[in-house]
Order: C-alpha cells, then sequence, then structure tokens
C-alpha cells in the first residue's frame, strides 16, 4: 500500500462526515486534505484507542519527531509522506501540525475544563487550527476567511462534544465545563453512571444553543468571495448542524447512544450544498 492509498483507506474508514465533503474537491485538493485528515485521525486514535496514558504520551512524542523529521525532508511514516508535498503548496506549518497534537496531549493531561474559556482553548487546537489549514486548502483567497474557519471549528466541535457526552464518560472525561454543569445542578458523577434528568436535558439545550450562535457567527463571517471556494467546510456545516437538530428532536438521549446521520443522509446534505449551494 502506498501513502497515498494509506491515508485514503485511513479517511474513508473513519466514516467521518469530513469524507463526504472531500468527494467534490478537484483532485489535487482532496489528496491534500485527505492525507491532512488522516494524520488528524493518527493522532486522535492515539489518545482514544490507546488505553495506558504513558504509552499514549510516548506515541504523541513520537509523532512530535516525525513531524520535525518530516520538515527536515525525512518522513518515515505513511501519513507524513502523503501530507509533506502538498504542505509547501497549501502553507500547511509545522507549528500547526504541532498545535493538533497539543490538542490531544490535553486529552491526556485532563479529563476536566472548570469554564468555558478553557474548553476555549481545546477547541482552538483540536478544531480550529484544523479548520484554519482546511480552509487554506480548499483554496482561501481572503485572510477574513481564517477567522470563519476558526468560528466554524469551534461550531463542529462542540456539535462533536455533545454528540459524544456518553461516549467520552465511558474514558472518563466530560468536556462539558464544571461551572456550566454546577450552574445547572448536574453532578459529574450523574453522567459517568449516565443518568438522565431534566437538569440534564436544560444543560445540553445550553450547549446546543450555544453551538447554533457560533454556527450562525461562522456563516456571517465567511467572506462572500470564498463562498464558493469554502463549499467543503460549508457542507460540513450543513451535516453537523442537521445531527445537532436530530440530537435536539431526540431530547439530547446521548448518554447511552451515539446519534448518527447515515451516509446517504450525509451524501444528500454535501451533494445539496455543491450543486444548489443550500444547507
Amino acid at each position: 500500500m502506498n501513502p497515498a492509498q494509506y491515508v485514503q483507506e485511513k479517511a474513508a474508514a473513519s466514516g467521518s462526515s469530513f469524507y463526504y465533503a472531500f468527494l467534490f474537491l478537484p483532485q489535487q485538493r482532496r489528496a491534500a486534505i485527505t492525507a491532512f485528515y488522516a494524520f488528524c485521525r493518527e493522532i486522535d486514535d492515539v489518545v482514544d484507542e490507546v488505553s495506558d496514558p504513558g504509552v499514549a504520551a510516548t506515541k504523541l512524542a513520537w509523532w512530535r519527531g516525525e513531524v520535525a523529521k518530516s520538515y527536515a525532508g525525512e518522513p518515515s511514516h505513511p501519513v507524513m509522506q502523503a501530507l509533506m508535498p502538498c504542505s509547501a503548496e497549501y502553507g500547511i506549518t509545522q507549528a500547526q501540525l504541532l498545535a493538533v497534537i497539543d490538542g490531544c496531549q490535553m486529552d491526556l493531561d485532563q479529563t476536566r475544563y472548570l469554564d468555558y474559556a478553557g474548553l476555549q482553548r481545546y477547541c482552538h487546537l483540536v478544531a480550529g487550527v484544523v479548520g484554519e489549514v482546511a480552509a487554506r486548502i480548499f483554496g482561501q483567497t481572503d485572510e477574513a476567511t481564517t477567522a470563519y474557519a476558526h468560528k466554524l471549528g469551534q461550531a463542529l466541535q462542540l456539535t462533536n462534544i455533545i454528540r459524544d457526552v456518553g461516549e467520552d464518560a465511558l474514558r472518563g472525561r466530560i468536556y462539558l465545563p464544571v461551572s456550566e454543569l454546577q450552574q445547572f445542578d448536574v453532578k459529574a458523577h450523574e453522567i459517568l453512571k449516565r443518568q438522565y434528568s431534566d437538569r440534564f436535558t436544560a444543560l445540553m439545550r445550553f450547549q446546543a444553543e450555544r453551538a447554533h450562535r457560533l454556527y450562525d457567527e461562522a456563516l456571517a463571517m465567511l467572506p462572500e468571495a470564498d463562498r464558493r471556494a469554502q463549499k467543503p467546510g460549508l457542507m460540513m456545516a450543513s451535516i453537523y448542524r442537521t445531527l445537532l437538530r436530530e440530537i435536539e428532536h431526540d431530547n439530547f438521549q446521548v448518554l447511552h447512544q451515539r446519534i448518527k446521520l447515515t451516509p446517504l443522509r450525509k451524501f444528500w446534505l454535501a451533494w445539496k450544498m455543491q450543486a444548489l449551494g443550500r444547507m
């Protein structure tokens, strides 16, 4: 399996909504975003799939070294071999890749966030920087698009957090800020034990309303000049916001299950944005 095949398989196997947004890109840009996405998956998998925190930290340290070696012209992992030819063309920097690793390192170092400001820093590293790189690959021409990409990344990540409350609790992680759990009188042990309540529903409704505001703010920030080029990001916004509405419709039953959209529905939402420019 060559590097291009490896990253393609990594991206497709994840089942992520991102994959559907890549389908409509020209081949060169699709190759670049697929390689970058595969890198993000590799880093994310270290934290999610390695149960021993010490082993996971060692693996992240290896990836830091691999990034440094790659930018020195010696990539050894197939993901970096696929990504490095695209890095100069699309302005993907070593600092951006290390920021993604820093974000996943936070998952090893802490399982709670005291307030929303702390959670925002995490979202910046694992989603905002990813959005920034993706916007460049998609064909950004206006500097203002970077702010849009960061805001959209934050909205997508908050949607992930809402969807994955139950799964994250199984790993002992609660991303919902402690100050907001206190505000709604939801105890951490209730989430860890997957106990629903009206208080939990109110807390989740508060999180969903914040995510919707972020989607609205992001869309308002996208310069008209880049709207066509940034269609893959708009596809993601459409897919994830539809997922968020499904979660709301299901009254935030996220502790015991992972609510999903079908592959066909994701493809339809992506096609609708590509062909009709509509969410």
